[in-house]
């Protein structure tokens, strides 16, 4: 019997994969039998917008995994950090001028001396650390309310790259050569460290981020009615146009990034040195600096998710429990996959509109249903989709 499961072990699996998959269609079909297919159309279309956002959240774990090995617990508070500052500098209708060059100075030093640590010495990178802070401080300030957009995303961007780098620098550099795990425990404290400065700055209340609204009425775009599938679905499906917008510009992130990893000399050293560190350090490559610009990239990327998700549903400092259900998604695409991050968002948001729409019960889509997903994949292919298979020999 033991030889015959041996020989026909990959057979047996896809068999059980099918059966799996038959007995969860059976469920689903006598939950969803009394459901209109307009509900069903627009629970699909709902779960693919909230995965888009998903899948970016998804995006920037996969990122600093892949880079480093670390898992990072803090990514959920570094969006919340990134969508509060966008909120202060998009709400504000006057920076001040001081704050704001105090933002870009601390950032342009960070960024210099992550290059080399003795960079300011020379009066070549003086002088462009300089104008960076000039030029920066400007795009921050400069234009009144008719530039806030200017303001927010300049002001986003230098933040992100400060809290990415600095993150790097102070809590994940000096453990390097200690265990895996301590790392990670670093990031568990880096996240609550984030939540405290979140707490004090910015307070615990809620806040409206008023970025997808109508310019005309200046308030919040009407649903999208799908009139002319009324009759065909037996019932009206209703779109939210924020989640429309805030899937596009995630695709648009996320095609960004893609060409920016593939297509640019730090991408591709960013690649490289995903690979193997040994060997990319070997060939003359920065290995430090291109895991903090890592960090940094990632903490950008996890800026844009809050900005969006906050954009979308308001911003809240119970954001950061959104990764908790973006892990899955992770797992699902691969912890070593970029384009495999973007399709288990996907998954993850259908399934959870479908949770939601089988029990009525936000909290069974949210917090039942994608780790249910999460306790299959790790059973049955804990690699996840595009994850690579990874055999140790010893």
């Amino acid at each position: 019997m033991s030889d015959f499961i041996n020989q026909n072990k990959k057979y047996l699996t896809w068999a059980m994969y099918a059966v799996i998959a038959f007995l969860i269609l059976l469920f689903l079909q006598n939950q969803l039998a009394d459901k209109k297919a307009a509900r069903i159309v627009q629970t699909i279309i709902s779960g693919v917008l909230v995965g888009g956002v998903y899948g970016l959240v998804a995006l920037g774990i996969v990122v600093i995994n892949k880079a480093s090995g670390v898992f990072n617990f803090a990514h959920g508070w570094m969006m919340v950090v990134g969508g509060m500052v966008f909120y202060s500098f998009f709400t504000v209708s006057e920076i001040s001028v001081v704050a704001a060059g105090l933002l870009a100075t601390i950032t342009m030093i960070m960024i210099m001396t992550t290059v080399s640590i003795n960079a300011l010495r020379e009066p070549r990178n003086l002088m462009i650390t300089v104008g960076g802070i000039v030029i920066l401080t400007l795009l921050m300030t400069v234009g009144g309310v008719a530039f806030q957009w200017v303001h927010a995303v300049t002001g986003t961007l230098l933040g992100a790259i400060l809290t990415g780098l600095v993150v790097e620098r102070f809590t994940i550099r000096p453990l390097i050569g200690q265990p895996l795990f301590t790392a990670v425990l670093m990031t568990l404290a880096v996240s609550e460290v984030l939540n405290g400065i979140t707490q004090l700055i910015w307070g615990p209340n809620d806040l409206n981020l008023p970025i997808f609204v109508d310019p005309e009425t200046n308030s919040k775009f009407k649903p999208i009615r799908l009139d002319g599938l009324e009759e065909a679905l037996d019932g009206l499906a209703i779109i939210r146009v924020e989640l429309v917008i805030a899937f596009v510009l995630a695709i648009v992130a996320f095609i960004g990034f893609i060409i920016f990893f593939r297509y640019t000399s730090v991408g591709l050293a960013m690649r490289a040195t995903s690979e193997n560190q040994q060997l990319a350090q070997s060939v003359g490559l920065r290995v430090r600096t291109i895991l903090a610009i890592t960090w940094a990239v990632a903490t950008f990327l996890a800026s844009i998710a809050g900005v969006l998700q906050g954009g979308a549903v308001g911003l809240s400092t119970n954001m950061n429990l959104l990764v908790l259900r973006v892990f899955p998604a992770v797992l699902l695409g691969g912890l070593e996959s970029v384009g495999g991050a973007f399709i288990g968002g996907i998954i993850i948001g259908i399934v959870e509109q479908f949770g939601t729409l089988i029990n009525s019960s936000e909290q069974v889509g949210t917090n039942l249903a994608p780790y249910v997903v999460l306790m299959l994949v790790l059973i049955l292919r804990p690699d996840g989709l595009f994850g690579e298979k990874r055999i140790e020999r010893i």
